[in-house]
């Protein structure tokens, strides 16, 4: 028996390795294109000659030691009466901002021990705060100089949170705004939980600024359909989006009227904004099982926020809603809601059982629990790297604990940040997650911008249909958030409008590629690694299956396997051959897979193209 732990590193690097394999084979082919049409090219900038650039050297993933030295000197120098010593440090916060996508969470003062910060053990008598102690006077000289060095680059600073007392320290947010929509960065956070776990009513709050009655007020703007009004059930993918402006603050439509729509609609928010948090607002509901799956695997979400209500513990769907997070090596946040109507012992419950589920051996999380601002800012950056999860216990009614989340979504790193998961310089590779028909407008997809950029007004092919072939046409026009945008590139989640293209011929899962002489090849069947979750009987040949992989959920069939038995148990593990029953997919090597039938049953990896 092979443990999920060990199997998913396993998978990781299978899909690391082929990732990198078909970038290496991209760069390769785009070389010998340029050699084609260029005999002598100009080389551009190797590897070493950007090392040796001095702008790259402020690197945020050069760990904190390093950025904390520039930071010293920045501060140094503004505390400098001399002007060329403002000059600079004026430059150097450019290229910090600009390295990190024009936002930085500046820190001034001594720095708490994070382990000391998270378990909430914090005093002024313990070891290892680090940086340069401040003085009051000292922190609001530099504050205003800050404040004024930002404005001169065009941007924002606000305060995050100031201590007066003991060690001195304040943290600051300095925000460029972005020079258009098409460049906001985007955080895309999926919401999970059980039924009447409070997902959309926090959703409404969060999003809309007034708060709950107790009565679900809050969450009916969020619902699309008849039937979910009338059984307060969410059934479908849900999406809701929150602005952050440059200064920090949340764009709210302030609209406490229930049933009325928006003074603000999405257009507005998403111009207004320097970062945008897109929620995925996902079905609780067993029945709707398929549907959650499907936004946790196509809608590339860069964090899940588990709701458990306190009042109900981490009960039915929750945990599966877990397992599925965890299986596809998803950072999760816990938004403990319902505080206020829940009796102390039955909330104390709740709590030690959440604890006790994520360090178990299956999640083997950290958790920590989000009682100030000061531990919101300093989890939101490195929550997910180090399989820390952040507690929030809030409540919709009286607004407790609600600004704590509003600071951490704030500060969240962008989706298309994640250059691992999304690179720019590969070919257009897009996945369909959505189709509709537009009055006037025609066929218009939605999805992600698996790699590349691309423009309006450029030629692409759309497939493979149900014969594995490809058909050109072209992107007439693109929205992002509701709002046109005239380019859009990899890990932002668009809108194209297709020329030419009926709605019947587009189906959930298909591609947009570049156009050229050889589109991919439509895949039928495919070799994969996978390890059996649950299964109560046996899995042997011929068995069905509906197969989750990115935006391509269709049925399975199991055409071969490795082992001895040639049957598959609860636990086992194998080389697997698939084949797609109803048409062919573009699929890729490397790709993460989950398949079951009812509830989640298997894991893995497609490592051959058959």
């Amino acid at each position: 028996m092979t443990s999920l732990r060990t199997f998913q590193n396993e998978i990781d690097e299978i899909h690391n390795r082929e990732q990198a394999k078909q970038r290496a084979q991209a760069l390769l082919d785009k070389e010998r294109e340029k050699e084609n049409k260029h005999p002598h090219p100009l080389k551009g900038k190797t590897k070493e000659d950007a090392s040796a650039d001095p702008s790259t050297t402020l690197n945020a993933n050069g760990g904190r030691a390093s950025m904390q030295e520039i930071e010293d000197r920045i501060l140094s120098l503004l505390l400098s009466k001399t002007p060329t010593d403002h000059d600079l440090a004026r430059d150097m916060l450019a290229a910090i901002l600009t390295q990190n996508n024009g936002e930085y969470v500046l820190r001034i003062g001594q720095q708490p021990p994070q382990d000391e910060l998270f378990s909430g053990d914090l005093t002024d008598d313990t070891n290892g705060w680090s940086g340069v102690p401040r003085s009051v006077q000292e922190i609001d000289i530099l504050r205003d100089e800050i404040t004024k060095t930002v404005e001169e680059v065009g941007g924002k600073t606000s305060v995050l949170f100031e201590i007066k007392h003991g060690h001195q320290r304040i943290s600051l947010l300095l925000r460029l705004p972005p020079p258009n929509v098409s460049l906001t960065p985007e955080v895309r956070c999926a919401v999970v939980g059980n039924v009447d776990s409070g997902k959309s009513t926090t959703l409404g709050v969060l999003t809309r600024g007034g708060l709950d009655d107790g009565r679900g007020r809050a969450r009916v703007g969020l619902f699309r359909h008849k039937h979910e009004i009338e059984t307060g059930r969410t059934s479908s993918v849900g999406m809701e989006i929150l602005g952050f402006a440059p200064s920090g603050k949340a764009i709210l439509p302030n609209n406490t009227n229930p049933a009325g729509r928006d003074k603000l609609g999405w257009e507005e928010i998403s111009t207004q904004s320097a970062k945008i948090v897109s929620f995925i607002d996902l079905a609780g509901h067993e029945r709707y099982l398929k549907t959650t799956l499907y936004g946790l695997t196509s809608g590339a979400p860069s964090c899940v926020i588990l709701m458990v209500g306190a009042n109900a513990g981490l009960i039915g769907m929750s945990k599966e809603h877990l397992a599925i997070a965890l299986a596809l090596s998803v950072p999760v946040v816990v938004c403990i809601t319902k505080i206020d109507m829940t009796p102390p012992n039955v909330l104390a419950e709740t709590i030690k059982q959440v604890v006790k589920i994520l360090k178990s051996p299956g999640c083997r999380k950290s958790p920590v629990f989000v009682k100030s601002i000061e531990i919101a800012v300093e989890i939101s950056t490195s929550f997910g790297a180090e399989r820390i999860c952040p507690i929030f216990q809030v409540s919709n009614v009286t607004g407790e604990g609600l600004d704590f989340v509003r600071t951490f979504l704030n500060l969240l790193p962008s989706s298309e940040g994640d250059s691992e998961k999304f690179s720019l310089d590969q070919p257009l590779e897009y996945s369909i997650t959505e189709v509709w028909s537009v009055p006037y407008v025609g066929t218009v997809v939605n999805g992600i911008m698996n790699a590349g950029r691309v423009k309006t007004g450029d030629p692409v092919l759309l497939g493979p249909d149900s014969n594995g072939n490809y058909q050109a046409t072209v992107i007439r026009s693109m929205q992002r958030k509701r709002a046109d945008v005239t380019t859009a590139e990899a890990g932002q989640c668009v809108s194209f409008a297709l020329k030419r293209v009926r709605r019947a011929a587009v189906r959930k899962g298909m591609v947009l590629v570049n156009k050229t002489e050889t589109p991919p090849k439509a895949i039928r069947q495919f070799e994969g690694q996978v390890l059996i979750l649950y299964h109560n009987t046996t899995l042997q040949k011929n068995y069905q299956a509906m197969l989750h992989c990115g935006a391509v959920r269709q049925t399975v069939r199991i055409i071969g396997m490795d082992h001895p038995q040639g049957v598959l148990r609860t636990g086992d593990r194998a080389t697997v051959q698939f084949e797609f029953i109803s048409h062919p997919e573009f699929v890729k090597e490397g790709m993460k897979l989950l398949f079951r039938e009812g509830k989640t049953k298997g894991l893995g990896v497609i490592t051959k193209l058959l």
